[in-house]
């Protein structure tokens, strides 16, 4: 393993529960994986911009059309791909917020979403067009959704990185995480002892 891809998106940042359980899985792999490069995508921090209509035309934009404003954007969005495709692992932080994904890792998606690019149409259906690779995703949540038709993330993201190609996913669940001090320390120390076991 040559290149790690870390993702956060907590509006709390590095303190979030999610983060924190990203930290632990970078840790874990960087033991099994010392010279590993690490690439930091914080999408709190530094927010993918949310897919507008001039921002969709630049991605479908032709080299010999694109108005030096659309080479920005495809360069920003070129950028992102790269990112996940030089990756031998991701590392996502999803913290859940009104049952979804928080829509920073939405619009990160909707930006490697890339027809021709990272996936393509034929005439039996959509081909991912990224190689697969680990992804470790470490859902954070306040409730108990885990195994429920609540639990809208799980299936959201399962679809849309196979779409990609994307099929390897590793998921950890911290959850009840609002329902008191000892279940959230034994959803954390769940959580940590499930990370332990698949990193190792």
């Amino acid at each position: 393993m040559k290149n790690i891809l870390v993702i956060t998106a907590s509006i709390f940042g590095q303190n979030g529960q999610s983060s924190q359980l990203v930290s632990k899985t970078l840790a874990s792999l960087k033991a099994q994986h010392p010279d590993a490069t690490v690439t930091r995508r914080d999408l709190a921090a530094d927010p993918v911009p949310h897919l507008d209509a001039d921002r969709f035309a630049a991605l479908l934009s032709k080299p010999e059309d694109r108005t030096a404003e659309q080479k920005a954007v495809l360069d920003y969005a070129d950028t992102l791909l790269a990112e996940v495709q030089q990756a031998d692992a991701i590392v996502l932080g999803v913290p859940m917020y009104n049952f979804g994904v928080p829509s920073a890792l939405k619009a990160y998606f909707d930006h490697i979403a890339r027809a021709g690019v990272s996936f393509r149409y034929t005439d039996k259906g959509p081909v991912g067009l990224l190689k697969d690779r680990p992804v470790y995703v470490l859902a954070a949540r306040g409730g108990l959704y885990e195994g429920t038709a609540m639990d809208t993330q799980t299936p959201f993201i399962r679809t849309f990185l196979g779409f990609l190609g994307i099929t390897d996913l590793h998921f950890v669940y911290a959850e009840g995480l609002n329902m008191g001090d000892d279940r959230k320390h034994e959803a954390l120390d769940r959580a940590t002892n499930s990370i332990e076991a698949l990193t190792a």
